[in-house]
């Protein structure tokens, strides 16, 4: 890495820590959530926030953007929702000078920096399709025009694990778009308290911003250079292929548990996001501890477990966790 880079890194470390301070002065506790998603972030990734209701993704990810600077908008899916709704629309205006008549676009929430869309899963496929191809794209397509994104451009999807009722589930080949599913759990007994206390005191606490768009464009560019050696893509190569129950190299566990594996995209979400990893840490090179810190969250949505599996409990996180124990990465994982 260039000097710049290195003191981009160095600066982004310091950031990083007052940045956890700002966000907690709004969001009680959630740091691996805090941190997994900003890990997306500088990756120019998606993330997924799965989560019972009430965890507080939604005032997550407001104060994020506010901390980083960036427009935000949120859309709340529902069945009847279009991709319009999302994308926007051309409308049928008359100038009232002359009284002709002429096509306007009016941009959807779609064009905004972040973009939460919350339950994802609520809104029939062809919703989702429009909004999946501009994640992957980064631009919406809307007749005869394509109009381009912001820079950056990220969506944090949410999802709700217990009700499924009335609800279209992302497919496999859709979920695979999104570099990180993150778990919402719930908050410790302490921060519950905190919580509780916060809420139900007058006034609150306003976040400052740390970061604007340019910087993390210029962070995005840094840790794509992020140095790693041979063995460290060997290693997230490896433990993505050992995913595929088909695969030589698979553990009889991994034959016996998981009915499908993870694709190419798997391995290089595996190297970017531990690029990510060490670089929030200050460090300027990437690990085979980095890539197992991330592992789980990288392949839980990609790897998908047998009905044996789950009707013994065996959940695609203990998969992931017998794998890394079984590859054993050659250096320490950096927590």
């Amino acid at each position: 890495m260039s000097n710049n880079d290195q003191a981009a890194v160095e600066k982004l470390h310091a950031t990083y820590g007052r940045m956890k301070e700002e966000i907690g002065r709004v969001v009680v506790g959630q740091e691996t959530v805090v941190e997994q998603t900003l890990m997306a972030i500088f990756c120019r990734g998606h993330a997924l926030l799965v989560g019972v209701p009430g965890l507080a993704k939604t005032l997550l990810v407001s104060t994020l953007s506010r901390a980083l600077d960036l427009s935000y908008k949120r859309i709340q899916f529902t069945s009847d929702l279009m991709p319009a709704d999302i994308t926007g629309t051309d409308v049928l205006e008359v100038d009232p000078e002359t009284g002709r008549r002429g096509f306007r676009f009016v941009h959807g929430p779609i064009f905004a920096n972040l973009l939460l869309a919350d339950e994802i899963n609520r809104t029939p496929p062809k919703t989702q399709a429009a909004l999946l191809e501009a994640m992957q794209e980064h631009h919406v397509t809307v007749g005869e025009h394509t109009l381009s994104l912001p820079a950056p451009f990220f969506v944090l999807a949410t999802q709700n694990p217990i009700e499924q009722e009335g609800t279209y589930p992302l497919p496999e080949a859709q979920l695979d778009r999104f570099l990180f599913n993150i778990i919402v759990d719930y908050p410790s007994e302490s921060e519950e308290r905190e919580i509780i206390r916060r809420v139900t005191s007058p006034g609150g606490s306003e976040v400052s911003p740390m970061m604007n768009a340019e910087d993390i464009l210029q962070l995005q560019q840094v840790v794509k250079r992020v140095p790693v050696g041979d063995h460290v893509i060997d290693f997230a190569a490896k433990l993505a292929r050992s995913t595929r129950p088909k695969d030589p190299s698979a553990p009889d566990f991994v034959k016996e548990m998981v009915g499908w594996g993870a694709g190419p995209r798997a391995g290089i979400s595996l190297i970017s996001a531990a690029k990510a990893h060490a670089v929030l840490r200050g460090r300027f090179h990437a690990t085979t501890g980095d890539v197992a810190a991330v592992a789980a969250p990288v392949l839980r949505h990609r790897v998908i477990t047998t009905f044996n599996a789950e009707a013994a409990g065996v959940t695609s996180d203990e998969v992931i966790r017998r794998l890394v124990e079984a590859l054993k990465p050659s250096e320490d994982i950096v927590l």
